[in-house]
């Protein structure tokens, strides 16, 4: 069987930083940072992938409880 590949949630950088709580200029630098591939579709409209914005998502890691 052949793997599948995940569909691309393509969105713009506006809807992308609604999505995760942050601003358009963060987005960007994301995208200037090479963190993120922008998607140019014409002269002017970007997209960003949201499956690329989830993968940059790292956990804070936490104190263990009672550690000495």
């Amino acid at each position: 069987m052949a793997s599948r590949t995940p569909t691309r949630r393509l969105v713009s950088p506006k809807q992308a930083a609604a999505e995760y709580g942050v601003s358009v200029d963060t987005i960007r630098r994301r995208i200037s940072a090479g963190e993120v591939t922008g998607y140019r579709f014409g002269k002017r409209l970007i997209r960003v992938d949201l499956n690329e914005l989830d993968a940059i998502l790292r956990p804070i890691p936490s104190a263990k409880v009672g550690a000495a």
